[in-house]
């Protein structure tokens, strides 16, 4: 099976850790890194060290675009790109050793130019199609020539996270869409509206975390960012939700929740699954690592058994510093 991952809002992870941090003074350390990240890269990277194959289509500008590139050729990831005519975001993680505390800080995206959802699809139409020349050979052998290449039969997209501003509500139901023409298998880790409006073309799984779920199908369940009620009348609430949904869209549910029990749900069947406690070093990527060794999972592994090796991944991912990788 050959993997296309797709994430519209690319992202420099800069991660730092600290004993603890004084609010209000200067906190110095020289334990930091810096990756790449966004999900999609987070699930191309765990895929990659799984031994799968993957390629990464996103989107890339400004002057910190080498760099971006270069990051992704030490970590051996195949990607995939268009002229966004904008700047590549930071993220910040802040790791306290001392409270075992993991503190985010997200930019949010620049807009990107009138011609990047244009040429985004035209490359997304490319790859699925296998009429193009990728960027990196070494995704299929180290025989290939770039004259010649051509991508391994996609059989599954992934579809992650939120897109960057100045893409329309059409591209990701557009690229589901022919997905399912083309009889590839779709897992959706989207929310909101681009989730809501990817489901008429029946994607096969859609893994949203808990909270993504709730916010978007039963919002009054959230109040000030948060749940506005226990979790027993939260899976009492979501459970026909879920499964009108699957009856409905012929997809699969699964609702993760940091290391809480998650939520699933196919056919006419709702069951949770308990999450074994791990040491948690760095959450970030967790869900990623998830949807990676899900997505690896199904392609030998019946529903449940694929789950549990997305929870294998999200638990080896949470004990490492960087984000999105298994080792």
């Amino acid at each position: 099976m050959s993997f296309l991952t797709v994430c519209l809002n690319p992202t420099l992870q800069k991660t730092l850790s600290f004993p603890s941090i004084i609010s209000g003074t200067v906190n110095r350390t020289s334990e930091h890194c810096l990756n790449v990240s966004g999900k999609g890269v987070n699930v191309t990277r765990v895929l990659t060290q799984l031994g799968k194959k993957a390629v990464h289509l996103t989107q890339l500008g400004g002057s910190l675009r080498p760099l971006f590139l270069s990051l992704c050729e030490q970590d051996d990831l195949s990607v995939e790109w268009v002229e966004s005519n904008s700047q590549i975001r930071f993220c910040y993680t802040m790791l306290t050793a001392n409270d075992n505390n993991v503190t985010e800080l997200v930019e949010e995206s620049e807009q990107v130019g009138i011609e990047t959802e244009k040429l985004i699809i035209e490359k997304f139409n490319a790859l699925i199609t296998g009429s193009h020349s990728i960027n990196d050979c070494r995704l299929l052998s180290n025989n290939c020539k770039p004259a010649t290449c051509s991508l391994l039969p996609v059989t599954c997209l992934i579809i992650s996270g939120t897109k960057a501003e100045g893409f329309s509500d059409k591209v990701f139901p557009e690229m589901v869409k022919k997905a399912k023409e083309k009889g590839l298998r779709v897992l959706l880790d989207i929310r909101g509206n681009d989730l809501s409006e990817c489901l008429k073309y029946e994607p096969d799984i859609i893994k949203p975390n808990l909270f993504e779920f709730v916010s978007t199908f039963a919002p009054e369940l959230i109040k000030d960012n948060d749940f506005s009620a226990d979790h027993t009348l939260i899976e009492k609430k979501i459970k026909p939700i879920t499964l009108d949904i699957i009856q409905k869209y012929k997809c699969r549910i699964i609702l993760t929740n940091g290391s809480k029990k998650l939520f699933a749900a196919e056919e006419d069947r709702f069951f949770t699954i308990e999450i074994d406690p791990v040491k948690t070093v760095n959450s970030i990527g967790c869900g990623d690592a998830f949807t990676a060794g899900l997505a690896a999972g199904l392609e030998t592994m019946a529903f449940r058994a694929a789950i549990n090796e997305g929870i294998r991944c999200g638990g080896l991912n949470a004990g490492l510093v960087k984000p999105g990788v298994i080792r």
